[in-house]
């Protein structure tokens, strides 16, 4: 009886999350495709067309800019700690209670150091250089994590095995270990761009809010999901704000989408 309720359980959770989801994606749909028209993407911000392409602009600069920094730390730190690094040494259990920490802090304190620290003392003022080093902040401990887990899963047999055949170390690393744990890897990538994507607390102390196309890293902006609470927030726009919602959630497929084909060609290109 007990398997049956567990079994039932299960099933009703999963149709209850994934019913979530489609009602979620499907009120945005409904409410934000009939509002997209061509004035949302002229390149001049006004309060007329209220355009979300400078907003998309700054989006994609800050998503690659916060990984073109924090995926090469992040990987390697999570090989470090792994393959590299004593097992049971202190330091390793410093890192990851440091990664688990930061991963538990709200965003709105990312921003406010983000604004004390890069904003003021740096004297970057609110720009994508701000908003890019504070999201990379956010999104270590997430990189940090998946890849430790992901290379935990490799059976250490392979690693055994590639030894025994006369590999190295760092060929055994990268061409047995890395392929495999690549999935893991990706899951983490997918992760922290969803975090920086859908960010808005900590990039209104950092990135700032402009309306202008950033032509530089010291140039102010604002994202898509900030964007998109401005112009709800201001009550004048609300139905901008949703098709502003619809553009989102297409920008993250397509990174997403990029990111499993770029891992599919990493792994291939491997082994």
């Amino acid at each position: 009886m007990s398997k049956y309720l567990l079994k039932g359980l299960v099933y009703l959770f999963t149709i209850l999350t994934f019913g979530s989801l489609f009602l979620i994606i499907g009120f945005i749909l409904l409410n934000g495709l009939p509002s997209i028209t061509p004035k949302l993407f002229e390149w001049t911000y006004t309060s007329d067309n209220v355009s979300l392409m400078p907003a998309i602009v700054s989006t994609l600069v800050l998503v690659f800019g916060s990984l073109l920094v924090a995926l090469p730390i992040g990987v390697f730190a999570g090989f470090y700690l792994v393959e590299y690094a004593k097992k049971g040494s202190i330091w390793v259990n410093i890192i990851r209670i440091a990664a688990d920490t930061l991963s538990g802090i709200p965003s709105i304190v990312f921003g406010l150091f983000g604004m004390l620290f890069f904003v003021i003392f740096l004297g970057f003022q609110y720009s994508l250089l701000s908003g890019i080093l504070t999201s990379v902040i956010m999104v270590l401990p997430v990189i940090i994590r998946a890849t430790e887990e992901a290379l935990l899963a490799v059976n250490d047999s392979m690693r055994q095995a590639s030894y025994g055949l006369g590999a190295g170390k760092l060929r055994t690393v990268f061409k047995i270990v890395l392929p495999v744990a690549m999935p893991g890897i990706l899951a983490g990538v997918i992760l922290a761009i969803g975090r920086i994507v859908g960010e808005t607390a900590a990039l209104m102390y950092t990135l700032g809010t402009s309306t202008n196309t950033p032509t530089s890293l010291m140039a102010s902006g604002r994202s898509l999901a900030l964007h998109m609470y401005m112009l709800s927030s201001e009550g004048l726009h609300v139905k901008e704000a949703y098709a502003t919602g619809v553009i989102l959630i297409i920008i993250v497929l397509i990174i997403n989408t990029i990111s499993s084909l770029l891992s599919r060609y990493l792994v291939k290109g491997a082994s």
